[in-house]
């Protein structure tokens, strides 16, 4: 993991029997939202509501690299860490693992742009979300 990113969120999520698709395991498009609800705790705990208003964080890419397949029951641990900011954009990586086993089960990568939610055009990341990921 390069250096310039730094942990800031932990999620616990529960995985759910209807997270499973017909092979058993967990579906790929539920790991998305693993990785959604951390990144809403990570900004909602900041005091930033993901409401479509104002100004609001908006993700323009998504990835997922499935590397061991989740099955239920089980708690997954979403690790959200961040690069360093740009003027209205921020890198994320997660790392997915079961609660307590250290084994990595899936990382993703996603952008998030702050933008006005009137015009749709990118603006300046708020100052108090630079400050915590640059501290």
């Amino acid at each position: 993991m390069p250096s310039q990113r730094k942990l800031v969120q932990s999620s616990l999520i529960p995985i759910r029997w209807g997270d499973m698709d017909a092979y058993g395991h967990v579906n790929n498009t539920v790991y998305f939202r693993y990785m959604e609800q951390s990144r809403v705790e990570y900004l909602e705990k900041l005091g930033f509501k993901v409401m479509p208003r104002g100004s609001a964080p908006v993700i323009i890419n998504a990835s997922c690299t499935f590397l061991v397949p989740l099955n239920y029951p089980g708690v997954v641990e979403v690790r959200m860490f961040c690069g360093p900011p740009g003027r209205s954009s921020v890198p994320t990586h997660y790392e997915i693992r079961l609660q307590g086993d250290d084994t990595v089960y899936a990382t993703g990568d996603s952008k998030i742009v702050w933008m006005d939610v009137a015009t749709g055009k990118s603006v300046p990341i708020p100052d108090d979300l630079r400050a915590d990921l640059t501290a």
